[in-house]
């Protein structure tokens, strides 16, 4: 009894978000579709729930709120709600037994769905061998990329040498909620899980998703590849897999210089290789305002400046390209053309290929500039700091920021990250090497899983 009501809680925290949405799961109709044919599998890939989180703020949201691109005038201390908690790295978002956890929840929610897509699909009617190989390998990249989100959030940052012992999250492959709750399996085994998933899925994905990139492909599968390789400071692996998504997709870069793209919709904006949606409305820090050139065009078409650009006043300066471009205004938390260079652009730094490095680094800034001079330079860690610096300008606010941030922690490359109230100040810290960096099991999986290995 004891171990049905755990997987039943814990199903529910899973789960919650999509209560009420969920068009295909039905026991009954009820003017709803049940999933049977192939068709009906297709078109339920195509569900909305897949792109974005099903919760306000998501998932995506609150990564973005973790990092040190993020500005909170108004935080209350001590603070109180959601945003707050996390915005100063508080053990717990929420208190709350009766609320989905946030981002565990979002993550496990789709999880939940691409496993239900895995179970049913080989048994579907109406539909060839082909297509049933083309939907399980859509279901298998997409959980992976759920699975890298878990790993990154709950699992301390990948480190070859303790990778094997430190706690990950655990890996459900089923969608039968009366099923025990598997434990945490290893940092290690998560990423394997990853690995091994995406590469079986690579052979049966379309070979082209130009008509719906929210939708699987062959580029989509090296590009999180590409992605989960970079988090494991796997250099080689990750720019070889970000060259592989580049050499297999349509994708291009849109170039700032130009007409933006006519419509708002990610899943055939140009850059998208594999995306994801959601509505970013952050105010950002100074200091990082403060980095971008002058004649950078990222700053007027993307953050709305309230203090006419001048970077003075905190919290006047909002990364709203809903109010400027608003055909730009959903962030893609997938993957892209210029996440794809970048990877490129900082392997190749550190492997001292410096003239691949520049070439992706200029290749990027041709597009976001006005009257760029190329930059150019011989000197390794010059070229790298670079690198560093146009990944957090070019990707701010899609998520990476704070996976960023515990990677470069790993090499002792981030400082003390210091978080102000209205008066300037100091309330919280996060020091190098902080436990902070690695997100606490949410209270709410806890309570219904005792057994279950608490984060420090």
């Amino acid at each position: 009894m004891k171990n049905q009501k755990i997987n039943f809680i814990y199903m529910l925290a899973c789960c919650l978000a999509f209560t009420g949405c969920d068009k295909y799961l039905d026991i009954t109709p009820k003017g709803k579709t049940l999933l049977s044919t192939v068709d009906n599998y297709d078109q339920f890939l195509n569900d909305d729930k897949f792109f974005q989180g099903a919760t306000a703020p998501s998932a995506y949201t609150y990564l973005n709120i973790l990092s040190d691109n993020y500005d909170f005038v108004t935080v209350k201390t001590p603070a109180i709600d959601p945003t707050e908690l996390v915005y100063t790295w508080s053990l717990q978002f929420t208190t709350d037994i009766n609320s989905s956890p946030p981002m565990w929840g979002d993550h496990y929610g789709r999880i939940n769905l691409y496993n239900s897509v895995l179970a049913g699909i080989d048994n579907a009617t109406g539909g060839s061998a082909a297509k049933k190989r083309s939907i399980k390998a859509e279901a298998l990249l997409g959980r992976a990329l759920e699975y890298f989100y878990l790993v990154n959030e709950y699992g301390k940052p990948y480190d070859g040498a303790t990778a094997q012992q430190d706690p990950g999250v655990p890996f459900v492959t089923s969608n039968d909620v009366s099923q025990k709750v598997p434990g945490r399996s290893s940092v290690a085994e998560i990423h394997q899980h990853i690995i091994d998933d995406v590469n079986s899925a690579i052979a049966d994905l379309p070979s082209d998703n130009s008509a719906n990139r929210l939708r699987g492909s062959k580029a989509a599968g090296y590009s999180v590849l590409a992605r989960t390789y970079f988090y494991m400071r796997n250099y080689p692996e990750a720019r070889r897999y970000a060259e592989l998504a580049l050499s297999n997709t349509k994708a291009v870069m849109i170039n700032f210089n130009a007409a933006l793209p006519a419509t708002n919709f990610i899943s055939i904006h140009p850059d998208v290789i594999y995306g994801r949606i959601f509505l970013p409305l952050y105010p950002a820090q100074l200091d990082f305002m403060r980095s971008f050139a002058t004649n950078d065009l990222r700053v007027r078409k993307l953050y709305s400046g309230g203090d006419g650009y001048t970077f003075t006043t905190r919290g006047a300066t909002l990364y709203a390209p809903v109010y400027i471009s608003p055909t730009l205004q959903y962030g893609n938390p997938g993957t892209s053309v210029q996440e794809m260079k970048l990877t490129i652009a900082e392997c190749a730094a550190r492997s001292g290929d410096l003239t691949e490095a520049l070439t992706q680094l200029n290749d990027i800034r041709r597009n976001r500039f006005s009257n760029y001079t190329d930059y150019s330079s011989s000197d390794q860690t010059a070229v790298l700091d670079q690198v560093f610096l146009e990944r957090r300008h070019e990707i701010p606010f899609n998520g990476l920021r704070w996976f960023d941030m515990r990677r470069l922690d790993k090499e002792n490359r981030m400082g003390t990250v210091t978080r102000y109230n209205a008066q300037n100040t100091a309330i919280v810290t996060l020091p190098p090497h902080s436990n902070r960096y690695t997100l606490q099991i949410p209270f709410q999986v806890i309570s219904f899983n005792p057994d279950m290995q608490q984060n420090p």
